[in-house]
């Protein structure tokens, strides 16, 4: 393995994992929400510096071999509702599409697009009175204050309509002048058949598509000036990796905690745990998978917010609470999220000017975090900022006192996401919980215990887990299109394998550097699928001609995953020595002094039991009484309810 950068942007931190021979080291940066490509190029500056001793970004760039980069700001632009507004051109004989959508979703669809909707009868567009109402349409949107339109016609004909539209639009609205608004047609983006997937899938797309664009390119162009030898790919949230210009945007929402996923899949393997529920903490969300049966679960038919899109998607639920979500009291009653401080500016101990009480300050004064040491030492804490927050926030509005608005705001935290636990995951007595991120330790057996989990796994590289998850990502360029005629199967595949050597060769990927795999999938319509792998000879089974709809899909593939992960084991050998002791405010027993054990001190099998805080530069985890700790034969550590 050459050189390999590894980054994933987070809506708080931006994480780093440096991966060179047989070594793995990590840093962090904050994010810098207003200029993304500010946090990426810090964050490639810091890591040169944790590799040579001292920060030498040119270097790093000619000698870097793959670059990859995941982000959650497409979760954190949908969770938090922060993007353009919308304008939606739908059929005219499909009046009732609207609330079709919302149903998915109102509050996301009342974000995203609210009333600003305008119908088109598909007769119109191809008559001849087509130039005026496709005009009429698209200023009567504009006037109200859409930035971006979204087209999507119904019908069997749809990709017609939407192309004669395209073509007006274009002849009316130059994309050369400055007046010209950026206009998706759900055709462009899927052959989807179902006209509600495929308009969600659009409008998602066009919501994320304006950020995503501008910092990619900026930050693809920058690398450029160093002349790195190859792109930087672009994690996608089906597992692998594409450049920019092969990317969409839907296809990075989740995918930082799909990169988790994949972190989550090599290390269930490597201790040989069959049942894994995650909890990916970061600033604005908690991210919630799933391993089991030897895989994570993913659907053809992904789901974002719970709105079905087009695409396959990891099953990833994304709870509005993390490490800089807001408390706030409502009907004497503390709650978290899903508003979020972000990096800028911050929990109130960051000294940033931020004025809200989050998790992270709470902590501080709980006595959790070391403020000299927290951040790796990069970044002073201010306790007086934090107690300030909590009081004004929680405190004066309960009636109580700062140690009681404390414990009620972790228990409020923890409650909340093993609530999101129980909903979205299938919990046994078999159950492991991983937790990761920068703060995915921290009350990690709080939640296990309010879950009914008996053990928690937290990996060495926990605090840049889903970075560390990208590193074993393949190229990959995916095609589906929808057969119009049934003996058309080997003329499309023809030409999706003309597009997918194109596409490849723009991945830097020459003939016989990948591989194609092909298959037929067909829809019932009552929810049932069928699929079928295609191979010399394709042709469609006589089973699929009933079908509502035959889909046929192409996967270029790319490889570059390394060889089987090596096998680990917990077992416990001698007792751990701790580091210093911390006064820590214990739930029923008050302010008390308990040990601080240093994860790079502790050797293979030392294990220790609560009440305790272990912690490594970029993370912190609390060990409560009950909870014993041990240290495995590859850095890991697994905590344990004890009877």
């Amino acid at each position: 393995m050459g050189l390999q950068i590894n980054i994933d942007n987070g809506g708080t931190l931006t994480d780093i994992c440096i991966m060179a021979d047989d070594t793995v080291k990590k840093t962090k940066v904050l994010t810098t929400p207003y200029d993304l490509s500010k946090c990426f190029f810090e964050g490639l500056t810091k890591a040169s510096g944790v590799l040579y001793g001292a920060p030498d970004v040119k270097r790093l760039l000619e000698e870097v071999d793959l670059i990859r980069y995941s982000t959650t700001q497409g979760t954190n632009a949908i969770c938090e509702r922060k993007g353009p507004r919308l304008g939606l051109i739908l059929d005219g004989a499909a009046h009732d599409l609207p609330s079709r959508l919302a149903a998915h979703d109102a509050d996301v669809f009342e974000a995203l697009v609210g009333d600003r909707i305008v119908f088109l009868d598909a007769a119109t567009v191809t008559g001849e009175a087509a130039d005026v109402e496709v005009v009429k349409a698209i200023n009567r949107l504009t006037a109200m204050g859409a930035n971006r339109l979204v087209v999507s016609f119904d019908g069997a004909d749809f990709r017609a309509v939407e192309d004669r539209f395209r073509l007006i639009a274009l002849r009316k609205y130059p994309r050369h002048l400055l007046g010209a608004v950026p206009i998706l047609y759900g055709s462009d983006i899927t052959s989807d058949v179902d006209g509600e997937r495929r308009t969600w899938t659009a409008l998602i797309n066009s919501f994320l598509h304006p950020s995503m664009e501008a910092f990619l390119y900026n930050a693809e162009n920058r690398l450029r000036a160093y002349r790195t030898k190859n792109p930087l790919l672009i994690f996608r949230n089906d597992g692998d990796a594409s450049r920019v210009a092969k990317t969409i945007a839907i296809k990075t929402y989740s995918s930082g905690p799909r990169g988790g996923m994949e972190g989550v899949k090599t290390f269930s393997r490597r201790y040989g745990f069959t049942d894994t529920v995650s909890i990916d903490v970061g600033g604005t969300t908690t991210d919630i998978g799933q391993y089991s049966n030897g895989t994570v679960a993913e659907v053809r038919r992904g789901h974002v917010e719970g709105i079905s899109v087009s695409f396959p998607l990891c099953e990833v639920l994304s709870a509005g609470a993390g490490g800089s979500s807001i408390f706030k009291v409502v009907d004497g009653r503390v709650v978290i999220g899903p508003e979020s401080v972000g990096a800028v500016p911050g929990p109130a101990c960051f000294g940033r000017g931020g004025r809200e009480a989050t998790i992270t300050d709470a902590s501080l004064l709980c006595g959790l975090f070391d403020p000299t040491s927290y951040f790796g030492g990069g970044m002073g804490l201010d306790a007086d900022r934090a107690a300030a927050a909590v009081t004004a926030n929680v405190a004066t509005p309960l009636g109580v006192g700062l140690d009681d608005a404390l414990l009620r705001m972790e228990f409020a935290y923890e409650e909340k996401i093993a609530a999101e636990l129980h909903r979205f995951t299938k919990i046994s007595d078999e159950t492991v919980m991983l937790a990761f991120g920068g703060a995915g330790p921290l009350n990690a057996c709080g939640v296990a215990e309010k879950a009914g989990i008996r053990r928690v796994a937290i990996p060495q590289m926990a605090a840049v887990f889903s970075a560390y998850g990208i590193g074993s990502c393949d190229i990959s360029q995916r095609y589906a299109v929808t057969l119009d005629d049934a003996a058309a199967v080997g003329a499309t595949l023809d030409a999706l394998k003309v597009k997918a050597a194109r596409d490849m060769f723009a991945e830097g990927c020459t003939e016989g550097t990948y591989t194609l795999e092909a298959r037929l999938v067909a829809d019932f319509g009552d929810g049932r699928t069928e699929t079928v792998m295609l191979g010399d000879q394709p042709e469609l089974p006589p089973a699929f001609k009933g079908a509502r709809s035959v889909e046929l899909e192409l996967k270029a593939v790319r490889s570059l995953r390394e060889g089987a992960e090596k096998a680990a084991a917990f077992a416990p050998k001698s007792s751990a020595t701790p580091h210093a002791r911390r006064n820590v405010l214990i739930r029923d027993r008050g302010r008390i002094d308990v040990p601080v054990y240093r994860l790079a001190d502790l050797a293979e099998g030392a294990f220790a039991s609560g009440p305790a805080i272990l912690e490594e530069d970029y993370f912190t985890c609390r060990v409560p009484q009950g909870w014993q700790f041990v240290i495995s034969n590859a850095g890991d550590i697994l905590l344990s309810r004890e009877d």
